[in-house]
C-alpha cells in the first residue's frame, strides 16, 4: 500500500531557487518543467530584484522527455545572459532532465567563457529536499566558483546558518548573528541577503575560518571548504535564543578564534545586564501559576526545535514534552542532534521523534498529558490542534500564515527577548 505523508514541511531540492535568490543578484535559471516552478514560487517574501515569476526556465514538455532538453536549455541560458543583468547565474535541474539523462553539466561548462559565472548544482526532488538542494547550491559555488587564495584576511568569518525562506526569520537571525560575531572583534562575513553577494562569495576562500550556526544543514558544505582551501570550520550545532545560549555562543567562538576572554566576557556582560533587567521586571508575570504552561511542544526543523527547546527549559525553566523534527534530517545525524535535546540544565532531558507525516505528530499531541493546557511552536498546521487542547499556540516554523516577517530575529539575546514576547502576549491574551 502506498504510503501517504501528510503535512509535510518541505519542498523538493529544486526548491533551492530560493537558496539562489537570498544572494544579492544571483539568479536562478530552471531546468525542469513549468509546473515546478509556479507550485515553488508560492512563498511569501520570495519577491525582489528578481522575482520567482519571471525566473527563466526551459519549461520542458513531453517532446523534451523523448528527445532531451539539452538545446533548449542552452538557448535559455544564452538568452538570460543577454536579456537579465545578474551577477551569478545558476542553473537548477528538476526531475525530469536528470531522469532521461540530459547532461547538464556539459551544457553549462560551454559558458566558462561567459562575462558572468554560470555554475549548476543538479536540485531533482527525488535526491531529497530543499534542504539538500540548499547545500547543493552551496557546493556548486565551492566547486564551480571559488578559486584558492593565498590571502587570508586576518579575522574574517564566514557565518552559515539555516535556509533562506524556508526559515521566514532567516534574515534577521543571520544579521544578529553577524551582530554578535562582530562584538569580538571579528569580520563576519555571509553571502545571504541585503548587500551580500558576488563580493562576498569572493572573499569565502580569504576567512580565517568557517562558523556553522545549524545542527546538520551546512556541514557538508563546510567540510568541503576545509578540504578545498584548508579553511578550519567551527560546527556549532544550536542556534542560540536566549541569555543562556548565546552566552555559551559567544564563550565558543571567542575561544576557537583566540579573542582575549577578558573581552568576550565583557560583551556578554553588558548584554546579560540588560537581559536579565527586562526578565525582572516581567517576573511576577512569569511566575504566576494560571498564565506558565505546565509543557511544551516544538514541531520545527531540527535548527527551531533544538534552539527553541534549549531556551524554553534553560531560560525560562518550562518542562518539555516530546518534540518533533520535521525536516526529514538525514539518518546519520539523527543520534548526534537527539543527544543535544538531553543536554538542558535542570537535569531534564527532552524526547526528540524525528517525524515528517503531520498526521502522526498530531495524535501524539493529542495523546500526551500535559498536565494542563500545552504551549505548542509550530506550523501553522499545529494551530488547530492545539486549539482543540486549549491550548498556547505560536507559529514559529514553515508554514508560516499568521504574522508577516520582514527582518525580525529569534536570535541571541534580543531575539530571546523578542520570543517571550510572543509567546506571554498569546498567554495573557487568554484571560483578556
Amino acid at each position: 500500500m502506498a504510503k501517504l505523508l501528510d503535512k509535510q514541511r518541505y519542498k523538493c531540492a529544486l526548491g533551492a531557487m530560493q537558496t539562489v535568490q537570498a544572494i544579492t543578484r544571483a539568479l536562478p535559471i530552471l531546468h525542469s518543467g513549468p509546473g515546478c516552478a509556479q507550485k515553488l514560487s508560492e512563498s511569501t517574501g520570495s519577491s525582489g530584484y528578481f522575482s520567482p515569476n519571471i525566473f527563466p526556465c526551459t519549461s520542458i514538455n513531453e517532446k523534451d522527455v523523448v528527445f532531451g532538453g539539452v538545446k533548449k536549455l542552452n538557448s535559455t541560458i544564452e538568452n538570460a545572459l543577454k536579456v537579465i543583468d545578474a551577477d551569478l547565474y545558476v542553473v537548477l535541474t528538476g526531475c525530469i532532465p536528470e531522469i532521461v539523462g540530459d547532461d547538464s553539466g556539459e551544457v553549462v561548462s560551454r559558458f566558462e567563457d561567459a562575462d558572468k559565472p554560470v555554475i549548476y548544482a543538479p536540485t531533482a526532488g527525488f535526491k531529497g529536499n530543499n534542504f539538500k538542494g540548499h547545500e547543493q547550491v552551496v557546493d556548486a559555488i565551492i566547486d564551480q566558483y571559488l578559486k584558492k587564495s593565498d590571502k587570508k584576511q586576518k579575522g574574517l568569518v564566514n557565518i552559515w546558518a539555516d535556509v533562506p525562506y524556508q526559515d521566514l526569520f532567516w534574515l534577521g537571525n543571520i544579521r544578529e548573528l553577524e551582530k554578535l560575531v562582530s562584538e569580538l572583534g571579528l569580520t563576519p562575513n555571509t553571502i545571504f541577503g541585503y548587500k551580500r553577494g558576488i563580493e562576498n562569495i569572493n572573499k569565502i576562500p580569504e576567512a580565517e575560518f568557517n562558523l556553522l550556526v545549524s545542527p546538520w544543514v551546512g556541514l557538508n558544505n563546510v567540510k568541503k571548504l576545509e578540504r578545498k582551501f584548508g579553511t578550519p570550520y567551527l560546527h556549532y550545532p544550536t542556534l542560540p535564543i536566549g541569555a543562556t545560549e548565546t552566552s555559551k555562543f559567544l564563550r565558543a567562538v571567542g575561544e576557537f578564534a583566540g579573542v582575549d576572554k577578558e573581552k568576550v566576557e565583557s560583551v556578554i556582560k553588558e548584554h546579560e545586564d540588560y537581559y536579565y533587567y527586562l526578565i525582572e521586571r516581567y517576573a511576577d508575570l512569569f511566575l504566576e501559576n494560571r498564565v506558565i504552561n505546565k509543557q511544551f511542544t516544538v514541531v520545527a526543523d531540527a535548527q527551531y526545535a533544538l534552539g527553541i527547546t534549549k531556551f524554553l527549559v534553560n531560560d525560562l525553566g518550562l518542562v518539555p514534552a516530546k518534540q518533533f523534527i520535521t525536516d526529514d534530517t538525514p539518518k546519520n545525524h539523527r543520534e548526534r542532534i537527539a543527544e543535544e535535546f538531553k543536554n538542558l540544565n535542570f537535569g531534564l532531558e527532552a524526547e526528540v521523534s524525528f517525524e515528517t507525516d503531520g498526521y502522526k505528530i498530531h495524535e501524539e499531541i493529542k495523546e500526551h498529558d500535559y498536565h494542563g493546557y500545552p504551549l505548542v511552536l509550530g506550523g501553522y498546521y499545529e494551530k488547530e490542534v492545539t486549539e482543540s487542547l486549549k491550548g498556547n499556540f505560536l507559529n514559529i516554523s514553515w508554514p508560516v500564515q499568521d504574522k508577516v516577517v520582514l527582518d525580525d530575529s529569534y536570535v541571541g539575546y534580543s531575539g530571546g527577548i523578542r520570543l517571550i514576547e510572543n509567546i506571554y502576549t498569546i498567554a495573557v491574551s487568554r484571560f483578556n
